[in-house]
C-alpha cells in the first residue's frame, strides 16, 4: 500500500474523533465542568506531543533555525487566520455553553475555523511517516486524544445554538475527510524536499497547534472547570509524555 494512502487512513482515524466526541456533545447532557476539563486534558496531550515528539524532530531534521522559524511562522499564520475567522463569526466555536449563539449566522466561519485547527495535527501525522518505519503513534494517539473533547465541546455549543444534527454531524464529518486527504498530502508533498524544510514544516504545524491550544481551548477549559485547569492539563502532558517515551 502506499505511504501517502497509509497517511491518509491515520489522519482519518484521528480526524473521526471528531465525530465521537460530537456524538456525546449533541446527545448526551455533559456538565460544562466535564467537558471543560476534558478539553484541559486535550490541551496537555498536546502541548506534551508538539514539545517532545514534534520539536524535537524537527530540531533533529533541521537544526534550531529551521525548528524556530518555522515553530514562529505556524503561530503567526494560524493567529492572523484566526482573528479574521473571529471577526467573521468563528471566535467561539470550541464553546460548550451559550457563546456559540452569537455566531449562529457564522456556520461557514465556524466550519473554516475548525478546519484551521485540525489540518495542521492532519499534516504532522503524514510527514511523520517521512524516512519513518511507521507513522509517529504518539501523533496519531495526541490528536485522536484532543479531537474527542474538541468535538465534544463545540458540538455541545452548536446544539445550544440551535443548530440541527445535519449541520453538526455534517460540518465534523467533511472535517474528518479533510483530515485524512491532509495527512495523504503532507506525506506525499513533503516526500522529496530538504530535511530542513521537512523540519520547518514540522515546525510549523507545532506552533499552530500551540497557537490553537493558547487561543481556543484553553479558554474553554478555564472559564468552567478554572480551579481544576491546572492539574488536569499536567495529566494529560504527563499521560502523552509516557507515550512518547514508550514508542521511542
Amino acid at each position: 500500500m502506499p505511504e501517502w494512502l497509509v497517511a491518509g487512513g491515520w489522519g482519518l482515524l484521528a480526524g473521526s474523533a471528531l465525530l465521537v466526541g460530537a456524538a456525546a456533545g449533541f446527545y448526551v447532557h455533559i456538565d460544562r465542568r466535564i467537558i471543560a476539563a476534558i478539553m484541559a486534558f486535550g490541551a496537555g496531550v498536546l502541548i506534551s506531543a508538539l514539545s517532545f515528539d514534534l520539536m524535537d524532530e524537527a530540531y533533529r531534521r533541521g537544526g534550531f533555525v529551521a525548528a524556530a522559524i518555522g515553530f514562529l511562522s505556524g503561530a503567526a499564520i494560524y493567529s492572523v487566520a484566526n482573528i479574521i475567522l473571529a471577526r467573521r463569526g468563528a471566535k467561539h466555536r470550541k464553546r460548550s455553553g451559550d457563546q456559540q449563539a452569537s455566531d449562529s449566522g457564522s456556520g461557514t466561519a465556524i466550519a473554516l475555523g475548525a478546519l484551521l485547527d485540525g489540518i495542521p495535527e492532519s499534516i504532522v501525522i503524514g510527514v511523520s511517516l517521512l524516512g519513518a518505519k511507521s507513522v509517529s503513534l504518539v501523533a496519531v494517539a495526541a490528536v485522536f486524544l484532543s479531537n474527542v473533547p474538541e468535538g465534544m465541546s463545540s458540538s455541545a455549543g452548536m446544539r445550544r445554538s440551535g443548530r440541527g444534527p445535519a449541520y453538526v454531524f455534517g460540518v465534523w464529518s467533511v472535517i474528518a475527510l479533510v483530515s485524512g486527504i491532509a495527512a495523504a498530502l503532507g506525506n506525499l508533498l513533503f516526500r522529496d524536499f530538504d530535511p530542513r524544510v521537512i523540519a520547518a514544516t514540522t515546525a510549523t504545524a507545532a506552533g499552530a497547534i500551540l497557537a490553537m491550544i493558547a487561543d481556543t481551548m484553553m479558554p474553554e477549559a478555564f472559564e468552567s472547570a478554572h480551579d481544576l485547569t491546572g492539574v488536569v492539563t499536567v495529566l494529560g502532558f504527563l499521560c502523552a509524555f509516557l507515550l512518547s517515551k514508550l514508542g521511542g
